[in-house]
This record gives structure tokens, sequence and C-alpha cells, in this order.
């Protein structure tokens, strides 16, 4: 497998988790709050902040080259795209449902290069 290519992509999924993990926390803490009503429900405010700390705890297990990073890219992906749906149904959070698909996808590209590398190995 081509080191390069999985450096590149293991940067874009680093960046991706902090910026997903900061836009959901802001938009959680200034947005949601402030709006009220659905924006505060308890699953959907739950959900945005495990989104949140899933990010910020993927992000810490790729820049400690944790050789488990493949499954919190998984678990990464999975809450990204559960919290960008909630967001996208509640309305008016299009940052937030932008940065957590974009996360989603990069986690996702980690995921199967991670699976591409095993297999050709």
């Amino acid at each position: 497998m081509n080191s390069h290519l999985a450096d590149l992509t293991q940067d874009e999924c680093l960046k991706n988790c902090l910026d997903c993990h900061r836009v959901c926390l802001e938009m959680a803490m200034h947005h949601c709050l402030q709006t009220g009503g659905r924006h505060t429900e308890p699953m959907h405010f739950r959900l945005m902040l495990n989104c949140a700390e899933m990010c910020q705890t993927n992000a810490n297990f790729i820049l400690s080259s944790s050789d488990l990073h493949q499954l919190t890219c998984g678990v990464c992906a999975e809450i990204c795209r559960r919290c960008a749906s909630s967001c996208e149904e509640i309305g008016d959070m299009e940052g937030c449902v932008l940065a957590c698909r974009t996360c989603a996808d990069s986690c996702e590209r980690m995921v199967a290069l991670q699976s591409l590398s095993e297999a050709v190995v």
C-alpha cells in the first residue's frame, strides 16, 4: 500500500475529526441552547455531545498511532452519521450536518484503507 496515500488519508481524517469536534460542541453549546425547543431535546443534544466527544477521542487515537484507530474510526463514522441525520431532521444546523458527514466519510476511508492494507499483507 502507498504510505503517502495512507498519510494523506490519516491527516485528512485527523483534521476532519478535530473540525467536527469543534463544530458539534460549539453548535450544541451556543446554537442549540440558545434556540431551545427541538434543538435541546435530550436524545438530540446527547447525540451532539457524544459526537463531539467521539471525534476528539478518535483524533487522540490517530495522534497516538494507536493500532486500535480502525475501531475508533468505525464508531466515529457511525456516530457522525447519526448526528448528521438528527441535525438535518431538526433543521437550521447545516454546518453541523456538513462537518459530521465529512468526518464520517474520512473515517470510513480510514477503515477501508486499513482493511485493504491488512488484506494485502
